[in-house]
């Protein structure tokens, strides 16, 4: 079964050129058929990449995924146009009072910044408290999971001495229990990260309601849920496309950052062609949170 998005908006046309199945809101309306419903907290300020990169991951589940859009109100991203986020984005105002299946809440280039410091702070801590009760379940990527542990949990973050930028391999935790998120990953998996801070494992474990699920030697841990399934924090960017950890290094020289090559990203010396090792596992985890904890517990009326 296909996303369901406004075939309008750009995401539709990339897609619909890779072959992925999306199916636009007037042709969802004639089935008989009750979506998932999943809201999208775009904090990037490359929206339209971000929301195409998660669209496509949302869109390899056999159900139909309803998608919705939402941005801060307290801050006026400059990287995107205003006429795109009046179009396909919602307020946190005009979705409060809906229930949603899952959620997903994107990183923010901003976690060099005391997490008070964020000028929508307040306005995603309302956010944060509304997911309790009216999401099922939730996915904080990178600063957004940094933030939502900070908020929740008490966890600080912490500055690296470099940047962890590149590709890292994870090792599943074994501890004998059965995690259906985890279920058909490879004990050892690849994972993206670009970020400048860190949250230490230690601070995680001594937190008994949350369940660490896999780690970097590297980049730290990677996976990490809440004992009851409705938060899940993810540290890297499982999300990524070929070329953005290539685009992000471009961008950096370009500005003249003392910026070293992603590590075990690139496949040729002259760093033209990447290695993209992580997708396949990208996938399979967004398959198993959108059936797992998302489909098999939401009620069929929200």
């Amino acid at each position: 079964m296909p996303i369901v998005i406004d075939k309008d908006i750009p995401a539709y046309k990339i897609l619909t050129d890779e072959r992925i199945f999306v199916m636009d809101s007037d042709r969802a309306t004639m089935q008989e058929i009750r979506p998932i419903e999943i809201a999208i907290l775009n904090l990037m300020p490359t929206k339209e990449t971000t929301e195409t990169q998660f669209m496509r991951l949302l869109s390899n589940s056999p159900l139909q995924v309803n998608i919705t859009l939402v941005r801060t109100a307290t801050y006026n991203p400059t990287h995107t146009e205003a006429q795109h986020l009046a179009r396909f984005y919602k307020n946190f105002a005009d979705i409060k009072d809906r229930r949603f299946d899952g959620m997903i809440i994107t990183g923010a280039p901003v976690e060099n910044m005391e997490f008070e410091d964020v000028a929508y702070w307040r306005e995603l801590g309302e956010i944060f408290d509304w997911t309790k009760t009216n999401v099922t379940s939730t996915i904080f990527i990178c600063w957004g999971a940094q933030a939502a542990l900070h908020y929740f949990y008490g966890i600080k973050k912490h500055p690296l001495k470099e940047k962890c930028f590149g590709i890292f391999a994870h090792q599943r935790v074994r501890d004998g229990s059965i995690e259906p998120l985890m279920r058909g990953i490879s004990d050892e998996f690849h994972m993206p990260h670009s970020r400048h801070t860190i949250i230490y494992a230690e601070d995680i474990k001594n937190v008994p309601q949350l369940k660490i699920l896999a780690y970097s030697r590297r980049a730290g841990a990677s996976i990490i849920k809440s004992l009851d399934n409705k938060q899940v924090f993810v540290t890297g960017h499982m999300e990524y496309d070929r070329d953005t950890l290539k685009k992000e290094y471009e961008r950096d020289k370009a500005k003249g950052l003392d910026i070293k090559p992603p590590v075990n990203y690139f496949a040729d010396k002259e760093m033209t062609q990447v290695k993209m090792n992580w997708s396949s596992t990208s996938n399979l985890f967004y398959i198993n949170w959108l059936n797992y904890y998302v489909y098999q517990v939401t009620p069929y009326v929200l």
